[in-house]
């Protein structure tokens, strides 16, 4: 996924007719001249949470402005140093919205999401004052969903026409570049408009062959998940406090459910393919153990896939990394026998039966506990 920074999101909200302000992308103090009225400066990272990090600052005079860019370009917001800057005016207003499209992978649709609460995150606002409705990809947001958001976010007649025509400005957005996610958060309601503030747009980075325009190295806001896409692994972070490697995506993917079901919670997806390449193996607990796992579980079903390889890669990365989490391996197939002695004479538990491995990795975790 390709998490385009708030100026290109700006930049194509403009083009598809959404109202944003007026701001110009700076690199340096001497970029900026205007010191007429109030503006914001804003670093320009894929990732959020800049605001409560620093990275949003005001701003009225020359000496205000050079401050405060060179005390946000001193921080880091979740690994990325920002070198680009986008300062814009500053919009007085008198509420903020809440408004996305996004995917909803349960029924497997699009799904709008409209809240009266802005500015804050979407994770913070209570549910009963979010209103979620689900779309139809081939019909798209049809006049009586226009109408549900619009009553629930309870703002004036006046504003009604803009409030649609933002919706279907959204939706070509999401459509035509084949996005995950588009976010305005917030919205500003001024007495006369409405205004982005922020925007926030992910590209499906499969279908960068049709936007060439946003390929990049860097195709997620997680720098664990960027390090992964560049040694050519195929992670993903999710919330759990179990580490996770498999072999092969379904195996993975069945992993993911079997520890949920068992009380515990996957932190990733780290699908090794067939590779059973020692310093491979290695390479991915490093990039495992940089999320900083309570307990790594590895689930080997070995095929092509070798498992006393396996076990040596398991092996080097103990020896090179200073692992502070217990390490359980569930090794099934090729060369088990072999790869499960090694691993014993190092103290690594080594298990057959893919349940039984589970149920030691979820109490190893304590998973819900804080101790």
């Amino acid at each position: 996924m390709v998490d385009l920074l708030e100026f290109e999101g700006k930049e194509l909200f403009k083009s598809f007719g959404i109202k944003i302000p007026k701001g110009q992308l700076v690199h340096s103090t001497k970029d900026f001249r205007d010191f007429k009225e109030e503006h914001v400066i804003k670093a320009q990272v894929p990732t959020g949470h800049r605001g409560v990090n620093g990275g949003v600052l005001k701003f009225k005079t020359r000496e205000e402005f050079i401050d405060a860019f060179n005390k946000i370009s001193s921080l880091a917001f979740n690994g990325f140093k920002p070198t680009s800057f986008l300062v814009e005016k500053a919009i007085p207003h008198k509420k903020e919205l809440y408004i996305a499209l996004t995917l909803d992978r349960n029924n497997k649709s699009p799904v709008l999401l409209v809240s009266q609460e802005g500015g804050v995150d979407i994770e913070k606002i209570p549910k009963g004052m979010i209103k979620s409705l689900d779309l139809d990809i081939f019909l798209g947001i049809l006049d009586y969903k226009k109408r549900q958001a619009f009553e629930f976010i309870e703002l004036d007649e006046n504003y009604r026409a803009q409030f649609y025509s933002i919706i279907d400005s959204m939706w070509k957005i999401f459509t035509e570049k084949d996005a995950e996610l588009v976010e305005i958060n917030p919205l500003a309601v001024t007495d006369t408009e409405l205004i982005a503030l922020d925007s926030k747009v992910s590209i499906e980075d499969d279908s960068l062959f049709r936007h060439q325009e946003y390929k990049r190295d860097e195709y997620s806001s997680d720098e664990i998940e960027m390090k992964a896409k560049k040694k050519g692994i195929s992670f993903v972070r999710l919330n759990g406090n179990i580490g996770l490697i498999a072999n092969g995506a379904g195996l993975t993917l069945a992993t993911i459910d079997q520890i949920k079901l068992a009380g515990g919670m996957a932190g990733d997806f780290l699908d090794l393919g067939g590779t059973d390449d020692p310093a491979r193996v290695a390479e991915a607990i490093e990039l495992v153990k940089e999320s900083n796992p309570k307990v790594l579980f590895i689930n080997i079903f070995g095929g092509v896939t070798k498992a006393d390889t396996v076990a040596e890669g398991i092996v080097q990365a103990i020896n090179k990394l200073n692992i502070n989490f217990k390490i359980v391996v569930r090794l099934k197939g090729f060369n088990e026998v072999k790869g499960k002695e090694l691993l014993r004479k190092n103290g690594i538990d080594a298990f057959t039966d893919m349940g039984e491995a589970i149920m030691e990795v979820v109490k190893l975790a304590n998973y819900g506990n804080s101790d």
